[in-house]
């Protein structure tokens, strides 16, 4: 029985992807990824989501503001998002969050614009997904002001212990290409030690591209390295990886199970 992977976070949104959407749509459905949830980081790749969404039918939108971009936020942009968050193929508010690595948003700004989204999505009733870079304590804080939002922390480099309480909320974890890489023995240690009940997968194409293919462009079809190494880490069949993360994704991002689907 073959088993489908959900890749819970991809930019096919970014134009790196312009020449070639559909041969990667293709390859990605060859290599067995049923599911693409496609985020947004501004206006323009949020929309960009949403056309995709409806342009492929297993294709999501996640469409939000990321904390690089917060420094650009007006009201208008804001509404624009509602208005986008209104498709029924949009699944989530995101990608929203703190970097304090890059700084290319004023910290405050940043909480600021990451609190409205949160706003947002208790208002709409949608989860969200979290960008957090060196800015560990200060995301936690303003999740715990949310209870009521279901929370994703993608490509998590938290620690265990912080992982522990976000759980304690009910939110979830998505892992990708970093845990593949040689030198993330301190990563892997902290998944090893994550029940799967927690994860998700994802690629974070075109970024983060997993071993062996560090250097070029990360794309969908490259998800089956990600499952590989999180059943090698966790002891178990790769299938088992595919089956839990993908029963994982469909429950954070309410989107239909097969059952419903026959």
């Amino acid at each position: 029985m073959n088993v489908f992977m959900i890749d819970s976070h991809a930019h096919l949104n970014d134009p790196k992807f312009a020449r070639d959407l559909d041969q990667v749509v293709s390859r990605a459905n060859a290599a067995g990824v049923e599911i693409i949830i496609n985020v947004g980081y501004d206006l323009e790749s949020s929309q960009r989501a949403v056309e995709l969404a409806s342009q492929y039918p297993g294709l999501f939108a996640v469409v939000g503001l990321h904390p690089h971009d917060a420094k650009t936020s007006t009201p208008e942009i804001s509404a624009e998002i509602e208005k986008l968050a209104a498709d029924p193929k949009v699944v989530a508010i995101g990608e929203i969050g703190l970097d304090y690595y890059y700084d290319h948003s004023p910290r405050e700004k940043q909480q600021e614009v990451f609190r409205e989204y949160y706003q947002l999505a208790a208002k709409l009733d949608l989860p969200v997904v979290i960008h957090s870079r060196k800015a560990s304590r200060d995301t936690f804080n303003i999740v715990r002001e949310f209870p009521q939002v279901p929370s994703l922390l993608h490509c998590y480099s938290g620690s265990l212990e912080t992982a522990q309480e976000y759980r304690k909320m009910g939110h979830y974890f998505s892992f990708g290409g970093p845990i593949t890489f040689r030198n993330a023995h301190k990563l892997r240690g902290i998944v090893a030690q994550m029940p799967l009940e927690w994860v998700l997968l994802e690629t974070d194409c075109p970024y983060l591209t997993p071993h062996p293919y560090r250097g070029k462009r990360n794309e969908p079809s490259y998800l089956e390295y990600v499952a590989q190494k999180l059943a090698q880490i966790h002891g178990v069949s790769v299938e088992e990886i595919k089956r839990v993360t993908a029963e994982n994704t469909r429950k954070f991002f309410r989107l239909p199970f097969k059952e419903e689907n026959k």
